[in-house]
């Protein structure tokens, strides 16, 4: 499996999802499915190269509050839409939950672990974050030409879970699709290092940057949470498409014209 890493410096996680096989053993194309991290600290240069590099969307999957901390830059001449894949405010790990959860991410290693796997099920089970997916991919639907840039904060668990949806409607295969989702441990390793050197000087406790290690961690467990919850609670991907996600033969054919070579 070959990942297509995009050659800028200010935005975390930065990848294009061309290159991967998909239905009929044809290829995703380039240019037109970008999946990152923030952007909200990008560079002039880099937001220059999206220009250049065919940027006429930007998806937000993050909360409100997040969006209006830390605003993504308005690029000249990209249609920008603030889609919430949660109806939760913030993310793990983020400002307003270390002041919420301080006391318990300093008691219990494995708390973290068990939140994560909690919002990875609550992705799949609730309305509000079905709908979100759906939104996602009508827009994707929609975009006839020209490159869609979808993102949270870290570009690794909202973000995984839409690509996992997207790739798989494509016809990529799960372990290609478990592969790719895997590769945001790679793309956040100096990210992480980064972020515990601070923990460690700040005094935090090994058992509460354990739980932050977690945070900013692709997991199988948590993978395996979302097929798993889907498998028990809707009988399958294919029917949690279609009774879930209202997902046609039309809508799928569509996106796979749009989307592979």
């Amino acid at each position: 499996m070959k990942v297509n890493v995009l050659p800028i410096n200010t935005v975390l996680n930065p990848r294009d999802l061309g290159g991967y096989y998909g239905w009929n053993n044809r290829k995703v194309k380039s240019h037109r499915l970008l999946r990152t991290g923030s952007i909200n600290q990008i560079s002039i240069e880099d937001e220059h190269f999206l220009q250049d590099y065919g940027l006429c969307k930007i998806i937000d999957l993050r909360s409100r509050t997040e969006s209006i901390e830390c605003p993504d830059p308005k690029i000249s001449g990209v249609e920008y839409f603030l889609i919430p894949l949660s109806d939760e405010d913030g993310t793990l790990g983020g400002k307003d939950d270390l002041n919420d959860s301080s006391v318990i991410y300093n008691e219990d290693q494995y708390v973290g672990f068990k939140m994560m796997c909690e919002h990875y099920r609550d992705h799949v089970i609730k309305k509000h974050d079905r709908a979100a997916v759906r939104q996602i991919l009508d827009i994707l639907a929609n975009t006839e030409k020209g490159t869609v840039l979808y993102h949270c904060s870290e570009g690794k668990d909202r973000t995984g879970f839409v690509t996992l949806f997207i790739l798989y409607l494509l016809g990529v295969d799960l372990e290609t699709i478990r592969q790719d989702y895997l590769y945001s441990n790679y793309m956040l390793n100096d990210y992480r290092a980064i972020r515990d050197k601070k923990f460690q000087e700040d005094d935090k406790s090994l058992t509460f940057r354990a739980n932050m290690r977690i945070l900013s961690s692709a997991s199988d467990s948590f993978f395996d949470t979302v097929l798993i919850t889907i498998e028990n609670k809707f009988g399958g991907i294919e029917e949690y498409f279609k009774e879930q996600l209202g997902i046609t033969p039309t809508l799928r054919d569509r996106l796979r014209k749009l989307y592979l070579k």
